[in-house]
């Protein structure tokens, strides 16, 4: 007998929608402005304006995206604080690529380790 469980089918939030509108300088990123709307897509003042930016910094990897929230009450304040949250962005993804190095490197393979017996080898 098949029983697997059904996976619900995802809820859209009508009651946390957004509008976004977005904005370039062509040189560092982006900044999304997240505009609170309610169901008829009419601006909801009882809840606040969001602000994310949007960059990439170049790796050993290559470019590698970053997205991040910039706080601000209007488009102006978010201009203006975008490369500092972008900088403290940078240092984390540094720190969170450190942690993933160092998780990697602690992770010896051993041949062999993980399997019953033998040399996994069939027939031999």
């Amino acid at each position: 007998m098949n029983e697997q469980a059904e996976t619900p089918a995802p809820e859209f939030n009508k009651d946390g929608l957004y509008r976004e509108e977005s904005y370039t300088d062509l040189k560092v990123g982006t900044i999304r402005q997240m505009i609170p709307v309610n169901g008829e897509g009419e601006v909801d003042a009882s809840r606040q304006v969001l602000f994310m930016g949007a960059t990439q910094v170049m790796t050993q990897a290559g470019p590698m995206p970053l997205n991040f929230d910039i706080p601000g009450d209007n488009l102006g304040e978010a201009a203006g604080n975008f490369g500092e949250e972008a900088q403290k962005a940078v240092e984390e993804m540094a720190v969170k690529l450190e942690e993933m190095r160092r998780e990697q490197a602690s992770s010896i393979v051993v041949p062999g380790q993980g399997q019953q017996g033998g040399s996994g080898l069939v027939g031999v």
